[in-house]
């Protein structure tokens, strides 16, 4: 306007009637407020946390005391240009999907499942993750060459020892998990576990979530020179996984901000879905009511032969 101002000598007032724009459109001053800090904050933490998103960092800035709107949030991410790049994703099935069911109390459920990793000298490790299917929260991360089931047991007994053993455990079939020294943990202990469908990682969905982002945050991120490096990243990435990294499941709360409770796991049944149905758990007291026998006198090796078998589904499970 004010070259049109310039270039034919005429009044602003003249050159709005001319073009039919509006004095106050022209006249007009932005008055959005100075966002420099925000934007250096959000940067910083972008740069920190590389595969969280607009959604999570908006989380972090609350957290600091920088609530914007969600959408001027998204639009200052957008003009800094911090968005995640996808990585390419593999072929999923179609089809309907049941959702499992999520336990109604914290240290009813756990879920085991390994990841692996490759050193820079191409040696190769394997991180054993264990989760609370309630609570979200990383219970372990055992970094080690080999891990077999009786160092797994061993890794059981440890977090029980802080926290209690849970009503159920949930893995895959692995040769680790189906191992001697497993089945007699789970007898001895009186733990129940199930063994998912094979080639149905959906039927353990809460760890492999969690195995997704521990592989996106942490080891995709770090290049590892020897197992003791391995181990201290991870512990250190465990704890802020833990206390530090907000949960959509959990409306952006931490893990560790749930209170357990001060008794052992509740009595009451729990009903936990695997893969097409639900099946009921023995409760704690149920299981410590149980003669050493087992029940109508069977041993514990003809108990375990028993159902180690096909459901009525046709998933091969594992069920006390």
């Amino acid at each position: 306007m004010s070259a049109a101002c310039e270039a034919h000598d005429i009044s602003e007032r003249r050159a709005c009637a001319i073009l039919g724009a509006d004095r106050t459109s022209v006249r007009y001053m932005s008055r959005r407020g100075d966002d420099a800090s925000l934007r250096s904050r959000l940067r910083a933490l972008a740069a920190e946390r590389r595969r969280f998103g607009y959604r999570r960092l908006g989380l972090l800035l609350k957290r600091e005391g920088l609530a914007p709107n969600h959408k001027k949030l998204r639009r200052i991410y957008a003009e800094e240009r911090l968005q995640v790049r996808r990585r390419g994703g593999r072929k999923r099935a179609l089809g309907t999907r049941r959702p499992i069911a999520v336990p109604d109390g914290p240290n009813q459920r756990w879920s085991l499942d390994f990841v692996s990793d490759t050193l820079t000298d191409g040696r190769r490790f394997r991180v054993l993750c264990v989760v609370d299917d309630f609570t979200r929260e990383c219970l372990a991360l055992v970094a080690d060459t080999s891990l077999s089931g009786r160092r797994v047991v061993r890794e059981l007994d440890a977090i029980a020892a802080r926290r209690g053993y849970p009503l159920s455990v949930v893995s895959d079939n692995g040769t680790e998990l189906t191992s001697s020294a497993v089945l007699a943990w789970s007898q001895d202990r009186k733990v129940g576990w199930h063994y998912i469908a094979p080639g149905k990682p959906t039927q353990n969905a809460f760890v492999e979530s969690f195995n997704g982002k521990l592989r996106d945050e942490c080891l995709n991120e770090t290049l590892f020179s020897s197992v003791r490096q391995a181990r201290a990243v991870l512990a250190n990435w465990q704890k802020d996984y833990n206390e530090v990294r907000p949960h959509s499941a959990l409306g952006g709360r931490t893990p560790a901000s749930i209170i357990l409770p001060s008794c052992s796991p509740t009595s009451r049944p729990l009903r936990v879905a695997f893969g097409d149905g639900l099946r009921p758990a023995l409760t704690q007291a149920a299981r410590d009511a149980e003669e050493d026998l087992g029940r109508d006198g069977e041993t514990a090796l003809n108990r375990t032969e028993k159902h180690r078998q096909d459901g009525p589904d046709g998933n091969r499970g594992l069920y006390f």
